[in-house]
């Protein structure tokens, strides 16, 4: 049975910091290069990385003992235990001044921003911000949002997929389709070092979280959607990407990434085989 929420309490985290150092290498720039779809070539010393390859370095390594039924880490340390048990990407805001570059060490500063607390369909929604700011030998290279949600178990028998099928987007003028399968989700999971069982564990997420299947990384699809907005902007990364998810996107099957220019900026999605949207994004340069 889930603990009460004390927000009083989760607030008090609420400006704690901390600081991690990890180096870019040509091998997690290939291997990131190839999970993404694009040219994977040989990258060399002041190459650049993928924009967001940023979210494969640094991460928390705990051992085996630490971790909680779900693959996480079991909950305390630099974010705040939240006793609710389901845990996911909900979105974020990324600014991008200056590519990483292979042979860069690297210096993530984060900050716990806010926490707050809703209901939705669900029930009882936790939502923990996280400033960081990525700095490279050059000075900084990325200013980050990222918006991590908390939620409960769905009661016994029910699906936790949406409840009603969303309408499909607009056309989009610029679209690539990709198919995501199981090795797909294993090579992210690998590079991110994310133990998360619902991308990889189909009892775990279809018995216990009550999702039709396996989960495409919320972190994934914006890393798509961030290169397909360089790719039609002359390989430029945007000054500033908003993005947020809108329903889970499931494997095995296909997807698309997808662009409409606006006055704006440009306006991207990405979406399942129906061409429903699963998460959506606004990039400005």
């Amino acid at each position: 049975m889930t603990q009460t929420l004390d927000l009083d309490h989760l607030r008090q985290w609420i400006g704690r910091s901390e600081e991690k150092t990890d180096i870019v290498t040509a091998h997690l720039t290939r291997g990131l290069r190839a999970t993404l779809f694009m040219e994977i070539g040989e990258p060399k010393p002041g190459d650049a990385a993928p924009f967001t390859a940023h979210w494969c370095l640094a991460q928390p390594v705990y051992p085996m003992s630490q971790l909680g039924p779900d693959g996480h880490p079991t909950r305390g340390g630099f974010l705040p235990p939240v006793p609710l048990p389901r845990r996911m990407w909900a979105g974020g805001e990324l600014e991008f001044v200056e590519p990483l570059r292979v042979g860069d060490g690297m210096t993530r500063r984060s900050r716990i921003s806010d926490v707050t607390m809703k209901k939705g369909s669900t029930g009882t929604l936790c939502f923990v911000s996280v400033q960081h700011e990525i700095s490279s030998p050059r000075g900084v290279a990325i200013r980050e949002r990222q918006d991590i949600v908390y939620r409960d178990v769905a009661p016994a028998g029910q699906n936790t997929a949406p409840a009603k099928a969303a309408a499909p987007a607009p056309a989009a003028k610029h679209r690539e389709s990709h198919i995501a399968d199981e090795v797909l989700l294993f090579r992210y999971s690998a590079l991110t070092f994310n133990g998360h069982r619902i991308h990889y564990d189909r009892d775990y997420v279809t018995k216990v979280e009550g999702y039709p299947d396996l989960i495409f990384h919320g972190p994934m699809q914006a890393a798509f959607l961030v290169e397909f907005a360089a790719k039609l902007h002359g390989g430029s990364a945007p000054k500033k990407f908003v993005y947020r998810g809108v329903q889970p996107l499931f494997a095995p099957g296909e997807f698309s990434v997808n662009a409409n220019e606006s006055e704006a900026g440009m306006e991207l999605w990405t979406a399942n085989s129906d061409r429903v949207p699963t998460m959506k994004g606004t990039a400005t340069w």
